[in-house]
């Protein structure tokens, strides 16, 4: 992609620069046998791989969201992108891990700390994936992968009445301290859906950032816009998507 001209304004005056938009995030789920899909959460190994290269040709590099944010704050990172993984499924370790370090990548995988071992139980429809237990859990967190909340049991944060918002935000934050020996600097909203109640409740318990899907207004650093990346993003429809999102997201204050 061709970077964009800037204007002579632009040159004599480095303050006039249009910041940058807010970064873009990209976010998968599964990563294998997607022939029975019908949430659309997977993606085949072989698909990550071609998305993968589609980055690295374009001078761009997959990373966590905290390493991202770091980078961002030191105006830095320009040619960095999230990557985030949410539900922590077994084939995390299996289907992405290894492409990930091929491609000199790294991501933040989202973990429901509540549901060790267990399953999506919350989908009605297709298949049964297996999450990490905290072996497993801890196995990510050792080959560096940003470990982050996805709640105690995913689930949609704008209908839980307060003892459930409380328990999923703050509780599974503790267990995931306790799991891997560090403090889980991110949070993502299950199902991606936010309300002002739910960030607050977010930010009260100490998490540095937290992402979302489409947050509208409430995008900042505690409802971060994320991009779906599924198995039918090819090279032009991840263009597309870039393309869409830097034209979208204006600038948000902390991010």
């Amino acid at each position: 992609m061709a970077a964009p001209v800037e204007s002579p304004l632009a040159d004599r005056h480095p303050a006039a620069r249009r910041p940058s938009p807010v970064p873009w995030v990209a976010m998968y789920h599964s990563v294998g046998d997607c022939s029975d899909d019908p949430y659309r959460v997977t993606v085949t190994p072989d698909r990550l791989e071609h998305q993968l290269t589609w980055l690295r040709r374009r001078g761009l590099r997959g990373v966590s969201v905290a390493e991202l944010l770091d980078a961002r704050a030191r105006g830095e990172g320009g040619d960095l992108v999230g990557l985030t993984f949410d539900d922590g499924y077994t084939d995390f370790l299996t289907g992405a891990l290894p492409l990930l370090r091929r491609f000199r990548c790294n991501a933040t995988l989202f973990v429901l700390p509540g549901r060790l071992g267990g399953d999506n139980a919350w989908d009605p429809l297709g298949p049964r994936k297996p999450l990490l237990d905290a072996e497993g859990i801890r196995r990510a967190a050792g080959e560096g992968v940003e470990i982050g909340s996805h709640g105690l049991t995913h689930v949609d944060l704008t209908r839980a009445d307060d003892t459930v918002l409380l328990s999923e935000v703050t509780e599974s934050r503790a267990r995931l301290a306790a799991l891997t020996g560090a403090e889980a600097d991110g949070f993502c909203y299950p199902y991606g859906t936010v309300d002002a109640r739910a960030v607050a409740a977010v930010r009260k318990a100490g998490y540095r950032y937290a992402c979302a899907i489409d947050p509208g207004p409430l995008t900042g650093p505690h409802a971060l816009p994320r991009a779906h990346v599924g198995q039918h993003d090819t090279a032009w429809r991840l263009h597309l998507k870039l393309r869409l999102h830097r034209w979208r997201r204006r600038p948000v204050e902390g991010v």
